[in-house]
């Protein structure tokens, strides 16, 4: 089984990486870079294997499409930063992009050669009460369970909906408003109940949604993602819900750790436990396909953590945290 990389390319990283996973022990070998690109901080695979990264070329910012085998197809880039987020829509062969820096959601149509062509782009507008809000900064661009395309800006407060045509037009649907300062970052659906959970970056909670399919959020619970007497600087970052929806997980920047939560019956949260990541900055993490492990990166201890999980409490015990892949900031399984 193999395990791909999404990093930063300022100090020793050259790009995209993998590793090997062993699916019965969690243990990792054999890193290698299977493509060069600069700062590819965040990767999405399609069904047919091609590889979509935050990607640059020369001054301009924007996506990488890799083929199967890793060669680069094409960038499709404008003037400025890069991305911070990619995902795929397999149903309308799209690929949806955030911009952190520019405050937009943008969206791509995947060509034959699974190349990208850009076909909307919105631009948001707006900011909100904390230092880091002076204007929008879209953090998060992917598909609502029923396939409404979902954002969520840390620099207005707000997760805003988009309808989307087969021909890659979004049209605005719904807003939802968070905590003023929260910073929503990521958001994740629960398997069977009408609910989401919305990490928020700047105020360290993650806020329980309720969703009524069409778009529309509604606050139903905020819960903290750090201990009581945790008073430094913090930010989160990933969040990563069990496939049987019964366990929730929040990575902490700062406090440099894992918040566990177990989904009740209701679909809300309550604190199971806070581990300790093994590294600076846990950026994100992913769940093993069965959901035996989870793998935490760290983009600056260069180090990545394996957790064995158990599947009836949702606790974390570690396994291993010498495995190196330098600033790791995403990464998931093909």
């Amino acid at each position: 089984m193999t395990l791909y990389f999404g990093t930063y390319t300022r100090r020793d990283s050259k790009g995209i990486y993998a590793a090997d996973f062993d699916p019965t022990t969690g243990e990792l070998s054999n890193r290698r870079l299977v493509a060069a690109e600069p700062n590819p901080t965040y990767l999405a695979f399609a069904d047919d294997h091609a590889l979509y990264s935050v990607g640059a070329k020369e001054s301009q910012g924007g996506l990488a499409a890799f083929s199967p085998t890793f060669d680069l197809i094409n960038h499709a880039v404008a003037e400025g930063a890069p991305h911070c987020y990619v995902s795929v829509d397999e149903e309308r062969g799209l690929v949806y992009g955030a911009n952190y820096h520019k405050g937009q959601v943008l969206v791509y149509k995947r060509l034959e050669n699974g190349g990208l062509e850009q076909t909307d782009m919105q631009q948001h507008e707006g900011s909100g009460p904390h230092e880091n809000q002076a204007g929008p900064h879209v953090h998060f661009a992917d598909l609502t369970p029923d396939k409404y395309l979902v954002t969520c800006d840390l620099g207005t407060d707000e997760v805003v909906t988009y309808k989307v045509s087969d021909q890659g037009k979004l049209a605005p649907l719904a807003r939802y408003h968070a905590t003023p300062g929260a910073g929503p970052r990521h958001i994740t659906f629960h398997p069977t109940a009408k609910i989401a959970y919305l990490i928020c970056e700047l105020n360290s909670t993650i806020e329980v949604l309720i969703y009524d399919g069409l778009g529309e959020f509604e606050l139903m619970q905020t819960i903290s993602t750090l201990p009581s007497d945790y008073t430094d600087f913090n930010g989160t970052a990933a969040i990563r819900l069990s496939n049987d929806g019964k366990f929730l997980y929040g990575s902490n920047r700062g406090h440099d750790s894992i918040a566990v939560y177990k989904v009740l019956g209701d679909a809300s949260l309550e604190l199971v436990e806070i581990v300790p990541s093994l590294g600076k900055t846990p950026r994100d993490f992913t769940l093993s396909p069965d959901n035996r492990f989870l793998i935490v990166a760290h983009q600056d201890s260069d180090n990545v953590s394996v957790f064995s999980r158990d599947a009836e409490t949702g606790k974390l015990t570690n396994l291993s945290s010498d495995f190196i892949v330098p600033e790791a900031v995403c990464v998931t399984f093909a």
